[in-house]
Formats: C-alpha cells, structure tokens, sequence
C-alpha cells in the first residue's frame, strides 16, 4: 500500500511538473503569435527619428538577451519578448548606440527608462497569461507596456507626466499596440473604473504599498509587483488570497525614480 501511495505521489508530481511546462510552451507560441500579429510599422513622429530596425539592433537585441538570461531570468516568454521589442524605438536618438545595454536612461522630465534586466525581472515575476487584464503605473517611454503587451496582456497603463503620456501614447498607437489603453491619470489611485485586474504594476519607487491598489487586485490570485522603499527600494510581489487576505514576497533590491502623488501637465 505504502509503495501504490508513493507512486500515485510521483505521478501526480510529474504530471503537475509536464503541466506547468506545456502552459509555458503555449505561452511562448502565444507571444511569437502576438509578434507576428504586431509588425511594428513605426511612423516617426516630429522628435522620433530613431525609425529603423535593422539585423545590427537584432544582434544587440540577442546578446542583451543572453546578457539576461546570465543574470539569472529564465522566463521564456519574456526573453522572447524582450527579444522582439525594439529599445531603441523608445529611447532618444543620442542613446541608439546604448540602447541595449543593462543601463537606465533619461526620457525627460526627471523619469528613465528602466533598465532592461529590471523590465524583465518585473514582467517575469507577473507570470503574464494570455488575456491578462494588466494595470501599469508608470508608462514612462511606453516600453514597459509594450513588453506586456507582447506576452499577451490586455494594459491599461498610467502617466503622471502630461508630455510622456502624450509621446508614449503616440509611439505605442503608431507601433499598432491596439491591446495598450493610456491614461493622464495620478497613479496612486489606480484606475478602480476598470477594476479589477489579474495584475498590476509599479515601476516607480514607493514609499508604501497603496491601499487603493491593493483593493483593485482580483481575487483569488491576482498580482501586484511594486518596488517599495525610498533611496534603495525592495521589491515585492504581492498577492491577494481573498477579500481581505495578502501574501506578501520580498525580492530583490533596486533603485526606481520616486512614485509621486498628483498629475503634471504641460507648461
């Protein structure tokens, strides 16, 4: 009886084991999928002039990409994302020759681009599926969502910074991102109108978790992944058991620019 009982175990062990890497198999052929149906057409706009993706960004693309997965982000789907997404289409033409490299760089008005290991360490550890309904905070250059919404997810992203809504906006449209939504919108309250989401994101650092976000957290299962602390931030991920219930992870250490209550609008 005792050896029918560790059998049944293994079994049940490796079908859930078998399980787990068919879902990501799907995944990965949902986001070459997505990339197919997304064929970044980019039409410049007045102060975008970094318009080309040529087989030179593609090999920076994979050596970025081999880069990351050294560092330790074995998610599939994500490195086939990160791999997809041409950076240099977000970043200001005197940072093109940089633009894969594991830097942050400035896209005005005191905000940056994240660098690329952090963008991939965050969409890892949302565990994206397919129709996801993701709330980001933060759209900044737009990147981040773009990343997102390769792996699949439906976004609904958040700008403080009337002059970076307005550009990432742009940019996103003219890459035919159709599954991004932005917002002018302060992102501290959220966006409870189209609450609730599977998962949200943060990529600025906060002083404390917002209940408002939490609240706007489907439940059971869903994900916020929010860097919390003020010089040096720890990042959690956070997730909501029930009504009331949370179980809270504490991860690495990073350094975001400041999560800021209120909206800025252009002079």
């Amino acid at each position: 009886m005792l050896i029918l009982d560790w059998t049944d175990f293994f079994i049940d062990l490796f079908g859930r084991v078998a399980a787990k890497v068919f879902e990501r198999q799907v995944v990965l052929r949902l986001v070459k999928a997505n990339l197919f149906l997304c064929p970044y057409k980019f039409t410049p706009s007045a102060n975008q002039k970094n318009v080309t993706d040529t087989y030179r960004h593609k090999g920076l693309r994979k050596r970025m990409v081999d880069a990351l997965r050294r560092r330790g982000i074995t998610d599939e789907a994500v490195l086939a994302a990160m791999a997809a997404v041409p950076r240099h289409f977000f970043l200001d033409k005197a940072f093109e020759e940089h633009a894969y490299e594991d830097k942050p760089f400035p896209i005005g008005h005191e905000q940056t681009i994240s660098q690329p290991y952090t963008v991939a360490y965050q969409s890892a550890l949302l565990d994206i599926r397919n129709g996801d309904k993701v709330l980001e905070i933060g759209t900044g250059s737009g990147y981040q969502a773009a990343i997102l919404a390769v792996l699949g997810a439906r976004v609904y992203t958040l700008e403080r910074q009337e002059a970076l809504y307005f550009s990432a906006k742009k940019l996103l449209n003219d890459l035919r991102f159709s599954t991004v939504q932005c917002f002018f919108r302060d992102g501290t309250k959220g966006l409870p109108e189209f609450a609730p989401f599977q998962k949200i994101i943060v990529t600025a650092g906060a002083p404390i978790v917002p209940e408002s976000l939490r609240l706007q957290l489907d439940f059971p299962g869903a994900t916020l992944v929010i860097p919390v602390g003020e010089d040096v931030q720890t990042m959690l991920r956070i997730k909501r058991l029930s009504l009331t219930q949370y179980q809270e992870e504490v991860l690495e250490a990073f350094r975001f620019v400041p999560f800021l209550e209120g909206v800025e609008r252009e002079v």
